[in-house]
């Protein structure tokens, strides 16, 4: 690692400072460290007072799957890349990770560490919670011959709402543990909307249900938009 000029931290966000704490009697003066994990601001705060060409990024891209075999050709392409930089972070290190994450054919996105982390809570860090509670709702069905029966039925609808929920659980933890705060609050507001969602299905008021679903149907796009 002496003689690296620029190393990305990829193991997982419980071992970033310890692995940087590692590795900080090692790095030359110049050296560029980053990061890729899916919460920034703790981070951010732990490696940034140790490391001033420190970057904190993170890759918008992957699958529910992990380990070698499950590297993809092309995985970055067309996909956010979010760098994190904060006002003591040096221009020239933002700017030599930034051209590689433009040599990836990412699509940069610059934000403050806390920024991200609200944002990703919504649409990364939720429906991990979501797709996980779902799941385990459907194991409480107390009949074996319907649960059966719902295991053989399942298809693409189950698949998609549930693939993050099936995915690698330390990440899961991880994203929860580390951005609490933020996940705690998008969890209580998905509640919010599940407990009007009820209430609207038990007083049998349909036309409320169909405006709700129509509003998410406009809503939706906005969200899964090419960058």
């Amino acid at each position: 690692m002496a003689k690296a000029d620029i190393i990305f931290l990829c193991t997982p966000l419980g071992a970033i400072e310890s692995t940087v704490t590692q590795l900080l009697p090692h790095l030359a003066p110049n050296a560029i460290l980053t990061d890729v994990g899916s919460v920034k601001g703790a981070v951010v705060r732990a490696i940034a007072p140790q490391w001033q060409n420190f970057v904190g990024g993170h890759p918008m891209a992957g699958t529910a799957e992990s380990g070698l075999d499950a590297a993809l050709s092309g995985l970055f392409v067309g996909k956010p890349y979010v760098l994190t930089p904060t006002d003591s972070t040096p221009a020239t290190a933002v700017e030599t990770v930034a051209e590689l994450v433009r040599s990836l054919q990412s699509q940069i996105y610059y934000c403050s560490p806390e920024a991200h982390d609200r944002a990703v809570a919504w649409i990364s860090h939720l429906p991990v919670m979501v797709s996980a509670s779902l799941i385990a709702a459907c194991l409480s069905e107390s009949s074996p011959e319907i649960l059966n029966l719902a295991q053989s039925l399942a298809s693409s609808g189950f698949r998609d709402t549930s693939r993050v929920g099936g995915g690698n659980p330390e990440l899961g933890r991880m994203m929860a543990e580390f951005n609490r705060d933020e996940v705690v609050r998008s969890l209580h507001a998905y509640r919010h909307q599940l407990d009007q969602l009820i209430t609207q299905v038990e007083q049998s008021d349909w036309n409320s249900l169909q405006q709700r679903l129509t509003q998410a149907q406009i809503a939706r796009p906005p969200f899964l938009s090419d960058p």
